[in-house]
C-alpha cells in the first residue's frame, strides 16, 4: 500500500478535486512545520551562493537557495522537500515576496513540495529511453516497491516515484535517476537489484549499470582505446 503526495499548501479546489500544483503533486495536503531555519553547512553554501550575484539582484539566488533547503530536509529528515515555512525564510533572506519563492518552487519539477520517501525515483518516459525499455523500469519500481502510480511513497517510506521529462543521458537509455544520480543501461532485473540494495542502506555507484565507459558503445571504445576515463589512473 502507498501513499499520494499533496500541494506544498495542502489545499483543494472547491470541487473537491485536488489541484495542481507544478510538481506533479495533489492538494491532499502534508503537515507543514510552523518553522524553518538554515543549518550552519546551509550557511556555509548560501554565502558561496550569493557571492554570484550583486546585491541588488539577489533575488536570482532563489533557486540556489531551494536547492539548499531540500539537501537540508535531507540531512536532517531523510526527505528532500521544501516546506511553506522554509520558502518564507528564503524570501526573507532575499528580500522578496513570498509568493515569488512559491512561484518557483512550485513551477520546476526538481522541487518537492511534500515529504517525498527517503529515495526519489524518477523514471526517464521519454522516447529514448521508452524505445529502450523505459516501461519495463516503471514496472520493476512498482512490482519491487509497491507504489502503484506516479507521486506516490512506498509504505515503508523507502521510495516515492515519479516520472520526468528527458534527462538528458539518452545515448545510456534507459535512464533512473535515484536522488541526485543517473543510473544508466537499466533493465528489469537491474534495477529491481539496485532498489533492493538501497533498501539495504548500500551505497550503489552510479553511471552505467551494465560497465559501459562514460558513453561509449556497449562492446567498448572504437577509437581512443588507449584513454582511461576520468579519475582512473
Amino acid at each position: 500500500m502507498s501513499q499520494s503526495l499533496g500541494g506544498y499548501n495542502g489545499s483543494q479546489v472547491g470541487n473537491g478535486t485536488s489541484e495542481d500544483y507544478g510538481d506533479g503533486s495533489t492538494g491532499l495536503g502534508a503537515p507543514q512545520p510552523k518553522h524553518f531555519a538554515f543549518d550552519d553547512e546551509s550557511e556555509a553554501e548560501i554565502a558561496k551562493a550569493l557571492t554570484r550575484y550583486p546585491p541588488s539582484r539577489k533575488a536570482s539566488a532563489v533557486l540556489p537557495l531551494l536547492y539548499i533547503v531540500q539537501a537540508q530536509s535531507r540531512r536532517h529528515g531523510n526527505s528532500a522537500w521544501v516546506s511553506t515555512a522554509a520558502m518564507d525564510v528564503v524570501a526573507a533572506r532575499l528580500e522578496m515576496p513570498p509568493i515569488r519563492v512559491y512561484e518557483v518552487a512550485t513551477f520546476y519539477l526538481m522541487f518537492n513540495t511534500n515529504p517525498i520517501g527517503k529515495h526519489h525515483l524518477q523514471v526517464c518516459g521519454t522516447t529514448p529511453c521508452w524505445l529502450r525499455g523505459s516501461d519495463e523500469i516503471t514496472r520493476a519500481c512498482r512490482d519491487e516497491t509497491g507504489i502503484k502510480a506516479w507521486r506516490e511513497t512506498s509504505a515503508d517510506g523507502m521510495f516515492t516515484m515519479s516520472e520526468v521529462e528527458c534527462l538528458g543521458a539518452c545515448v545510456n537509455a534507459p535512464i533512473l535517476q535515484v536522488d541526485e544520480d543517473y543510473h544508466e543501461d537499466l533493465d528489469y532485473d537491474r534495477t529491481v537489484a539496485l532498489l533492493r540494495a538501497l533498501r539495504r542502506g548500500e551505497a550503489v555507484a552510479p553511471g552505467s549499470s551494465i560497465g559501459r565507459m562514460t558513453s561509449a558503445p556497449e562492446d567498448g571504445p572504437t577509437t581512443l582505446k588507449d584513454i582511461s576515463p576520468v579519475g582512473v589512473e
